[in-house]
């Protein structure tokens, strides 16, 4: 699960902006050079082959426009799909070292469940950050290219009927992080994701009665329909199916250039997401099959 930068568990509303600043949760921050000298080259070009034999072969990415993203620091900024077993990220990572070539760093923000046990260590390695302002900011101010998803699981986990839907969540933290680093921002927008299983609702309701916003910082737990083990809640062990995964990369944002030096967070984010519903939209009307495109 991948999310956006956020503020204290304590302190996030489901739904609402998780991140009002560089609020750090425990101010656990201090150990951001590790976890930036975490990513091992050797590893992700040892892991690189099955991610883009997996992403091309079995959900048969398309991706386009990833040429538009520009030198140095940036702030990728995507939809989010595929609940639990989201592969999005690495159609994503895959496109970018095509691009770009496998020496040049992208991280991802990433949920702090990514984090427990030996996940620090494996995922580390190919650029996972824990989902925090300081995190985001200090790996942009490196120059590195970053990957959020601000939608996190409020997105990730919203009802196949909803596929074709930009949802945020009210979380605009991602526009605070670009503009306190200095980055544009590059919107990028993946249709099939929710297809690869049949999520019936978002089960925000029960996450609340649940309390998992408190307790794993979750704000879904949907019923899912999927092969081979039919219905489950929230965690699904189903098979994801072979969703055609189709992304595009939109043009950079400047918020300074297009907005001015001090601008309303909410115009902003308001029209990114308004034009990566757009491209969605388009994606969507290009889509004939479920599942096959």
């Amino acid at each position: 699960m991948t999310d956006e930068p956020t503020a204290p568990a304590g302190e996030a509303k489901p739904g609402g902006d998780k991140a009002q600043g560089d609020g750090a949760q425990g101010d656990k921050t201090d150990g951001l050079r590790t976890d930036l000298v975490a990513r091992d080259e050797d590893w992700v070009k040892r892991v690189l082959p099955l991610l883009r034999l997996i992403a091309k072969t079995y959900f048969r990415s398309e991706v386009t426009g990833m040429d538009k993203v520009p030198d140095g620091g940036v702030l990728m900024v995507s939809n989010h799909s595929g609940g639990m077993m989201a592969f999005d990220v690495p159609v994503i990572g895959v496109a970018f070292a095509d691009q770009f070539g496998e020496d040049r760093p992208l991280y991802t923000l990433a949920h702090d469940l990514v984090f427990t046990g030996p996940g620090k260590d494996i995922f580390g390695k190919v650029g996972f950050l824990p989902a925090h302002p300081k995190n985001a900011v200090r790996a942009l101010k490196e120059g590195a290219a970053t990957l959020v998803f601000p939608g996190g699981t409020w997105d990730a986990m919203r009802p196949t009927s909803d596929m074709a839907k930009i949802d945020f969540g009210g979380r605009t933290g991602y526009v605070r992080t670009a503009l306190k680093a200095g980055v544009p921002i590059v919107p990028i927008v993946t249709i099939g994701g929710q297809e690869t299983q049949w999520f019936i609702n978002r089960g925000d309701t029960l996450a609340k009665l649940l309390r998992l916003d408190k307790l794993i910082r979750a704000d879904s737990a949907p019923f899912i329909f999927g092969f081979p083990f039919g219905l489950s809640l929230g965690a699904s062990l189903n098979v994801p199916l072979p969703s055609k995964l189709v992304t595009e990369v939109l043009d950079p944002i400047n918020i300074a250039d297009e907005f001015g030096d001090d601008p309303d967070i909410d115009v902003v984010d308001a029209e990114i997401r308004k034009r990566m519903q757009h491209a969605l939209d388009g994606l969507a009307a290009d889509r004939r099959f479920p599942i096959i495109g």
